[in-house]
């Protein structure tokens, strides 16, 4: 192996396993979070679903601004711009906090009409809204968690927040266990108990890593924003990185209600597939956006494109072999994996089973969009991924699912084609983008304009 290249993978790799151990502990609260409400009922199997697409809302919001607070970070980070990293990162912070209380609002007082936006009734709707209101209650501190920890790793302190939302993922686990269930003569509090354990997780994640940050963080401080210059270039990074998460939530209404159109059962399968598949690939996959996004954005700090774009690819190579593997090991396992969710819902297994082996084929091709993703937004460049991800989405997960499910009378069967058909198409974009847009300039202007490098001619 070229010297260049194994240097560059052990980089990657020394940045993302910390991001890896951290996303798998995150996951694994979700799909324990499927597993305690699936004992329950389908019914409940299908409000979290439900509600956690407007739970994703924070996550989308809050990865926004991450995403605006590791650019900047990493880039003032090569350039030696200590000032404006900490500007930076203040004013993501703050504007995370704030764009949370409405959210938070929402969740509390309008939980029944949305879950009814889906078609639901009964039961669903009840469960639904409980789980809602618990979870978005703690929007706010959801966003701070999430840009703080993108703002260390910005740094290249990737271990910090690994320590921080490891606890955090734990102590969400363990309540999901005792207060969902009932454990160790704790009274059972179901789909209540299950979403209070994820809020006091929230909670805990963004006070610890605020203070990591304060008190800990050598080289990182907050201050009281002030610098409108870097103010706008946050919310100009950000601001296509949130449309993006929005398309996606925005696009699963449609597309839950067509699966709940073709049953119950298919819905909790897509549920159950997506969780597997979540699990075994989403930390890897997580992982190597983030130590992407931190090594172009250093490297464009430093002042060498070059660098930036080698390791873009080299990332985007070991990310292809490493996830694309596991998810050809997850079409051949599906069966007895989505087994293990699915053991209160029989009737969604071999539904679970087809979406985790479609997302287990085309796992490479999301691992493509995914790293390329990230070492765009280390340039601040987050259009391109827009535009891939809205395009895929609506365009191919919803518009195919309607017209070869419905319009054909596929089925399932539609659905699973337009799922995968949505990544292939994203990865495409992505590598097109990546190769011939000028996204190092774009780095190089805007740093330029914040004052932490100087303007050259052209």
């Amino acid at each position: 192996m070229d010297s260049r290249l194994a240097d560059t993978w052990r980089r990657v790799f020394g940045l993302a396993w910390p991001v890896m151990a951290s996303q798998t502990l995150r996951t694994l609260m979700r799909t324990v979070d499927v597993l305690v409400t699936a004992t329950f009922s389908p019914a409940a199997v299908v409000a979290v679903g439900l509600a956690d697409l407007y739970g994703r809302v924070p996550l989308r919001i809050g990865m926004g601004f991450g995403s605006a607070a590791i650019a900047l970070a990493s880039q003032d980070t090569g350039a030696d711009a200590d000032a404006n990293r900490a500007e930076a990162v203040s004013s993501a912070v703050l504007m995370g906090l704030l764009a949370g209380v409405p959210i938070a609002l929402c969740g509390v007082f309008l939980g029944p009409p949305l879950i009814r936006l889906f078609g639901a009734t009964g039961d669903t709707v009840t469960l639904g809204a409980t789980y809602l209101g618990v979870v978005l209650a703690t929007a706010p501190a959801r966003h701070v968690s999430l840009v703080a920890s993108r703002a260390l790793q910005g740094t290249g302190d990737t271990r910090t927040p690994m320590y921080v939302t490891g606890l955090a993922n734990v102590t969400n686990i363990g309540g999901s266990l005792v207060f969902g269930l009932g454990l160790f003569g704790v009274a059972s509090y179901g789909v209540l108990g299950v979403g209070a354990a994820t809020a006091v997780s929230n909670v805990l994640s963004a006070a610890l890593l605020l203070v990591a940050i304060v008190v800990f963080a050598d080289d990182l401080a907050l201050v009281r924003p002030r610098d409108l210059v870097v103010a706008r270039q946050l919310v100009t990074v950000a601001a296509p990185k949130i449309a993006e998460g929005f398309a996606t939530t925005l696009a699963e209404f449609p597309f839950n209600a067509l699966l709940l159109g073709f049953g119950t059962p298919v819905n909790a399968g897509f549920q159950i597939g997506r969780r597997v598949y979540q699990q075994v690939t989403g930390p890897l996959s997580r992982g190597y956006r983030t130590a992407v996004g931190v090594l172009v954005g250093q490297s464009l700090g430093d002042g060498d494109p070059a660098e930036a774009r080698y390791r873009g690819w080299a990332t985007t190579g070991l990310a292809a072999l490493t996830v694309g593997g596991v998810g050809l090991a997850l079409v051949a396992l599906a069966p007895d994996v989505v087994r293990l969710l699915a053991a209160g819902s029989p009737d969604a297994l071999p539904y679970a089973t087809g979406f985790a082996r479609v997302y287990g084929l085309t796992a490479v091709f999301v691992a493509v969009f995914t790293v390329l993703s990230g070492a765009l937004g280390g340039a601040s460049e987050t259009r391109i991924p827009l535009f891939a991800r809205v395009t895929g989405v609506f365009g191919g997960l919803v518009g195919l699912t309607y017209v070869l499910g419905v319009a054909l009378g596929w089925g399932p069967l539609g659905a699973y084609v337009a799922l995968g058909t949505q990544y292939v198409w994203m990865a495409a974009v992505a590598v097109v983008g990546f190769r011939h847009s000028d996204w190092a300039t774009r780095a190089a202007d805007m740093m330029a304009e914040r004052g932490s490098v100087e303007a050259t001619d052209d």
